[in-house]
């Protein structure tokens, strides 16, 4: 599994500083800094894990497989997966690989994928981009959202975890007024690994609702109060 070097400069990530990333394309101009997620993420964790358990390492895994996924533009720059073999899927769907979750819209398009009616849909996939789910998601929540592994059920070459996600509801979200509240979800995740401990098998499953839910809580916002929030320029802050 991906480990923390001190080239690395990041308490939690591999393959985000150092010289292995010198011509590394970034999605967003510059890697992204992990400051105020992981301050989110040290005050608001349930487990500490002991330094070299398998519930850090997956917990680190997981979190380099999402800044990766997240903020590098070309799949050659993935050092935590083998983008050849790699495929994702949710909730038992079809399994996708890393060119048709890129048609997708990536990031939190492939998370939110959904059999619902398109009236129903209060975020929909199919009308979303890349940069419309960013602005979306990084405008509701300034503070990031942050990542615990709360149970390793089994370790490589197929790890098995129960995760935690949460954050604040700080921005608008969909015509939504922020609420402040914590928003959280809880799923489970399958990672497979190969002999050369790259990722090349992915499986989710949670409750999107559990997200969503939360995010349209508020009252019905003017939409000019909307776009101007959502013209901050947040880098991504995910896990």
């Amino acid at each position: 599994m991906a480990s923390s070097g001190v080239e690395d400069q990041e308490k939690y990530r591999s393959y985000l500083h150092g010289e292995g990333e010198r011509n590394t394309k970034w999605k967003y101009g510059a890697p992204p800094n992990y400051d105020v997620v992981d301050k989110l993420f040290e005050e608001g964790r349930t487990k500490i894990w002991p330094p070299g358990s398998v519930e850090e390492k997956v917990q680190n895994l997981v979190k380099t497989w999402e800044m990766e996924m997240f903020n590098k533009a070309c799949s050659d720059d993935y050092k935590s997966v083998d983008p050849k073999k790699y495929t994702f899927s949710l909730n038992g769907r079809k399994a996708i690989t890393i060119e048709e979750k890129r048609k997708l819209g990536g990031g939190y398009n492939s998370f939110l994928q959904t059999s619902l009616p398109e009236k129903l849909r209060v975020y929909n996939p199919a009308e979303e981009t890349a940069d419309s789910s960013h602005k979306a998601f990084t405008s509701a929540f300034p503070r990031g959202l942050a990542l615990e592994i709360l149970h390793v059920y089994s370790g490589p070459p197929v790890i098995v975890y129960k995760f935690r996600h949460w954050g604040f509801m700080e921005g608008p979200f969909k015509g939504h007024e922020p609420t402040g509240e914590i928003i959280e979800l809880f799923g489970m995740s399958v990672f497979e690994l190969d002999e050369q401990e790259k990722i090349v098998k992915v499986e989710f499953f949670f409750d999107r609702g559990e997200l969503l839910g939360g995010l349209t809580k508020g009252a019905s916002l003017d939409r000019s109060t909307e776009q101007a929030a959502s013209t901050c320029p947040f880098l991504i802050k995910t896990g």
